[in-house]
């Protein structure tokens, strides 16, 4: 999971725009006001952004937005972007630490929104995303079925066939990759949130999603402190791969230092015990990571779209059950 960095600028690559929250207030002229009544509600945003309703959005960015980005700016990335655009659908509604994250997708899947709506319904991040897809390879399910190489109730944080839901899509070793968390009243963590400890995954069961043959194990990665660092050198971190028939390679990362239970060579049945889960590995908090790849070698192999037990396809804010 990349850790989630909110930056100030005007414009990134033309299509980026990101606000900040800023505790200092700065007066607005009588123009800039017109409209601070008016909100657009998530539920309605794709409709208003389509229909050209960009002086109601903008009044509702935040202030560090407006500083950086002139309505004139954001009048002309908004209209230039619905260029062929006759829908966005809402896609996807996740909360992350005190904000909800929302986003549309375009009719034909090629145009996406992002935007993160404070408690009062201030814009605090809006991105326009360009979004290439892999159609072939959409279609192209494993030829197994598995469950979630977890236990009980989990939360999707990224997963999808877009880079909207899954920031894994763009890269063919990972592109269906799914990362889970357990949420509870909101929240992936409860107390601090530099100690692993904290989080609700941490040191939670990570099992077998089907039977086969364990071909790679490690162990002896240091966790992470979360929020604060990554291990992009070893980026799967403490991990276990799984060959089962078919040619097909169960991939899960990121687990607790010292918890694998399994070693190179081990039988195992579905729902058999492989670890714990743990922050090792390029994560910014405890997660699991889970994907399916076509050899043994994840990081020059493809990843295979999931067949899941009970026809389940999960995107990103839905919630999944293991075992």
């Amino acid at each position: 999971m990349k850790k989630y960095i909110l930056i100030c600028f005007a414009l990134i690559l033309a299509i980026l725009l990101v606000a900040c929250n800023d505790e200092e207030s700065t007066d607005k002229d009588p123009d800039e006001q017109e409209g601070d009544d008016e909100i657009v509600s998530p539920e309605d945003f794709g409709d208003a952004f389509l229909d050209g309703e960009l002086e109601t959005i903008y009044a509702q960015l935040s202030e560090s937005f407006q500083q950086e980005v002139s309505f004139e700016e954001f009048e002309n990335l908004g209209h230039q972007f619905n260029e062929g655009v006759n829908s966005y659908d809402l896609l996807s509604e996740t909360p992350i630490r005190g904000i909800t994250e929302y986003q549309w997708i375009s009719d034909e899947g090629d145009k996406g929104i992002r935007g993160h709506f404070a408690a009062d319904d201030t814009i605090e991040v809006l991105q326009l995303i360009p979004l290439t897809t892999y159609p072939e390879s959409d279609e192209v399910y494993t030829e197994n079925s598995y469950q979630m190489p977890v236990v009980g109730e989990w939360f999707v944080f990224w997963g999808g066939t877009n880079e909207l839901v899954n920031y894994h899509y763009a890269l063919e070793v990972q592109r269906y990759a799914y990362d889970l968390v357990i949420y509870e009243d909101g929240s992936s963590f409860d107390g601090d949130s530099e100690d692993n400890e904290s989080y609700h995954a941490f040191g939670e069961d990570v099992v077998a999603p089907l039977e086969g043959t364990i071909v790679s194990v490690e162990n002896n990665i240091t966790d992470n402190t979360p929020t604060v660092e990554m291990n992009g050198e070893q980026p799967l971190g403490n991990h276990v791969i799984i060959e089962h028939a078919n040619d097909e390679y169960s991939v899960i990362g990121h687990l607790q230092e010292g918890s694998v239970q399994v070693s190179e060579g081990d039988e195992v049945s579905a729902g058999d015990l492989l670890g714990a889960v743990g922050n090792s590995g390029n994560s910014s908090e405890p997660h699991v990571h889970y994907h399916v790849s076509d050899g043994s070698n994840w990081d020059e192999a493809s990843s295979i779209r999931i067949k899941l037990e009970n026809d389940e396809d999960p995107v990103r804010g839905e919630t999944v059950t293991g075992f």
